[in-house]
């Protein structure tokens, strides 16, 4: 089995349209999305894209799927009115991890955070200690893991962490939809569209706080910074 890995989407349908054209160039058995899936500027474009996938596709909630029709803030009760019952069921009902065998990696299990949190930050620095306490009780030894929108591949002892990345908002200090291609190695992969025109769908959206996406899409911050952010924190909702 070959999979592509996509993580973070954030609700930027215009980053997964151009990812997904590219997915469907590889020839995968299978599209894993990592969490966070619309919570976002464009949310029901985001869900309408994902519906139209032919290859089989599974999900992992994220921090941002569960908080969908929870969430008291003004972004929160415009989101859940933008997803409706329906949708709102759908996105809080991914399970919390899913294990698929992928070729030459063995059994690899897909999770947001951590195995132990969808609110764990998992990054290319986390220490050995911390990864031992995460994967207590965790037979797979290859984790695939998002949260922090940075991607990386990286062996720690006899456990292979894998980051995505981030489709939607990716933090490395540079523009560009992040995602992963398993099988029968590990490759990491940059997708580039027209972010300007991101943006102006952004600004015509009615999100609240709605520059605080076009500054991230545009601008995206470097990946010291939200490493050393999110190694401080450790847990982050």
């Amino acid at each position: 089995m070959r999979v592509a890995a996509l993580a973070d989407v954030h609700g930027n349908a215009p980053a997964l349209a151009a990812v997904l054209a590219d997915v469907a160039n590889e020839r995968v058995d299978a599209i894993v999305f990592c969490g966070d899936l619309t919570w976002g500027p464009l949310p029901s474009e985001t869900l309408e894209l994902v519906r139209s996938i032919a290859v089989p596709t599974h999900f992992v909630r994220g921090n941002a799927d569960r908080m969908v029709g929870s969430d008291e803030s003004e972004r929160g009760a415009w989101l859940a009115a933008q997803h409706g019952e329906e949708a709102t069921a759908f996105v809080n009902g991914f399970p919390s991890h899913l294990v698929l065998d992928v070729e030459g990696l063995g059994p690899t299990r897909f999770v947001h955070g951590s195995p132990r949190s969808d609110e764990e930050c998992v990054t290319p620095q986390t220490p050995e200690e911390r990864v031992r306490e995460f994967m207590a009780g965790v037979p797979e030894r290859v984790v695939v893991t998002a949260h922090v929108h940075v991607s990386y591949d990286r062996q720690v002892g006899d456990v292979r962490l894998v980051g995505p990345g981030s489709v939607g908002r990716p933090y490395e200090g540079r523009r560009g939809a992040r995602w992963a291609l398993l099988g029968p190695d590990v490759e990491l992969r940059e997708t580039q569209y027209d972010h300007e025109a991101a943006a102006e769908r952004y600004l015509a959206s009615g999100i609240p706080e709605v520059q605080l996406d076009v500054e991230a899409l545009l601008d995206p911050i470097t990946r010291d910074e939200i490493i050393a952010d999110a190694e401080a924190r450790v847990f982050a909702g």
